[in-house]
């Protein structure tokens, strides 16, 4: 857990931190594996639609090995483990707090293990209804840990839900360690001044993510008069196959399109997923005359966006602050592809992103320097 959020989403604050959760050893959580992810100061909110928690649903764990007494340890701690699938938890009676059990017909999730359906690693008994106060133990923790350190921290914990009555033996909590926020270029600085205005392409005070992302030199993006919100799944099917074409290529780049992208709702924007556009570094969501839809956030990708670091930017139609897009140098620069509704631009020089997390300012530039 954090205590610093670098996407927030809805109406959370990057200080109501961000925690992530797994069933069995962490191994789980450091490898960047399928965990469960809430805000600790909105314990009861999913971050995700029930769609994308079966996608991103974890479905193995990792354990400790007891089969053989003969263990070598040349490949350290990996040695010692397996990873197993969660019925084998289910099995051993490990799931009965942690799971709830998808239902078809309602396309919901009902939590405990008392139905018959898949499993989904949900943590509902802990979270929504106060099995355990294990947020409330998150906060404390983290705002202790904010204060001794003056600045933000991280902490890695373990819990032990094994109860037994006869012997009085209760849940017990584990801190394994705190420690300084360490996140790469956390103060990434974002001044419009330190740059010419020819070489932005975009500036946002609606950013989300953190850090540097350097050497792009791809930008897809949607010509707000090629967009059309009746035409959203046709620009779906086109926009996957050119990401099937930049994934063959290995190449990354910056999506830029009106709307949001992976909405449900093909009205309020492309209802793409996100192996479709898989390739994309900076995801931005613009606003158009006629189409200033309020923003995602990412919601929709939201494991995806936090897992590889990815930027998702918002640039309103009509800013109240200095946010833009510029049209006329995307217009200007080299085209290398074009379809009916998107268009691949290279640059030879280098476009980087900065973005600062703590402000939520972010910028899309061209690095003529290098």
């Amino acid at each position: 857990a954090q205590s610093y959020n670098f996407y927030p989403i809805d109406n959370q604050l990057h200080s109501d931190g961000m925690a992530s959760l797994a069933v069995g050893l962490g191994k789980m959580v450091i490898e960047g594996g399928n965990v469960f992810r809430f805000c600790p100061k909105h314990p009861k909110v999913w971050l995700l639609s029930v769609e994308d928690m079966l996608s991103a649903a974890q479905r193995e764990l990792y354990a400790l090995d007891l089969r053989s007494n003969q263990m070598g340890l040349c490949g350290l701690e990996s040695s010692t483990l397996v990873k197993i699938p969660l019925s084998k938890a289910e099995e051993h009676g490990r799931l009965k707090h942690l799971a709830s059990v998808f239902d078809y017909q309602n396309n919901r999730l009902w939590p405990g293990l008392n139905r018959k359906g898949p499993r989904i690693i949900t943590f509902d008994n802990i979270l929504k209804y106060g099995y355990y106060p294990l947020s409330n133990i998150i906060n404390r923790l983290l705002e202790i840990g904010e204060a001794a350190l003056g600045m933000p921290v991280e902490i890695e914990f373990a819990l032990d839900l094994d109860r037994k009555c006869d012997t009085n033996k209760h849940s017990t909590f584990y801190l394994l360690q705190i420690r300084p926020l360490a996140v790469s270029n956390s103060n990434t600085t974002v001044k419009l001044s330190n740059y010419k205005k020819n070489d932005i392409i975009l500036y946002t005070k609606k950013g989300m993510g953190n850090g540097d992302i350097e050497d792009l030199h791809d930008i897809i993006w949607c010509p707000p008069e090629t967009f059309s919100s009746i035409e959203t799944l046709n620009i779906q099917q086109e926009l996957d196959t050119i990401n099937r074409k930049m994934k063959e290529e290995k190449t990354n780049y910056i999506l830029i399109g009106p709307g949001r992208w992976g909405s449900q709702d093909r009205f309020l924007g492309v209802p793409i997923q996100f192996g479709q556009i898989s390739q994309s570094k900076v995801i931005v969501e613009s606003g158009i005359q006629g189409f200033d839809i309020p923003p995602s956030q990412g919601t929709h990708f939201f494991h995806n966006v936090v897992a590889m670091n990815i930027g998702y930017f918002s640039v309103p139609y009509q800013s109240e602050e200095e946010d833009f897009i510029n049209w006329d140098l995307l217009r200007s620069m080299k085209k290398i592809g074009k379809w009916k509704y998107f268009k691949h631009i290279h640059s030879a020089k280098p476009i980087n992103v900065k973005m600062n997390g703590k402000t939520g300012e972010a910028i899309i530039f061209i690095n003529k320097k290098s």
